[in-house]
């Protein structure tokens, strides 16, 4: 079910943190816009995001990319059956993502999502 787990970064400059992890690690560009995506050239699911600071509220610190939108429905279910707290709603976004945020049991806010078709 789980196809990546991507993780995030603080976003106060995002073409200095573009330039520092393409420089020194060799990250290629992903995408620029709505977020600042980064991949390993050898293995596409390893992953950064740096979203601008405040995009997000409550900002996740890494998500889930359970690989169909179906499974992220079927994710959203479960999680609200077991009573956890969603504190972003199941959404279709603009860019091509279905998602919500949930908070695990210790309080972290996990993005879980999948690619739109």
């Amino acid at each position: 079910m789980i196809s990546r787990i991507i993780s995030y970064a603080g976003g106060d400059d995002l073409a200095a943190s573009r330039d520092f992890y393409v420089e020194v690690f060799g990250l290629e560009v992903a995408m620029e816009d709505p977020v600042l995506g980064l991949r390993a050239p050898t293995n596409p699911t390893a992953q950064v995001i740096v979203p601008p600071r405040g995009m997000e509220d409550p900002p996740p610190r890494f998500g889930i990319d359970v690989g169909d939108p179906a499974a992220v429905d079927a994710a959203h279910a479960e999680v609200v059956r077991r009573g956890s707290r969603v504190v972003y709603p199941l959404t279709d976004e603009p860019w091509g993502v279905r998602r919500f945020f949930v908070e695990d049991p210790s309080g972290t806010v996990v993005n879980v999502l999948a690619h739109l078709p």
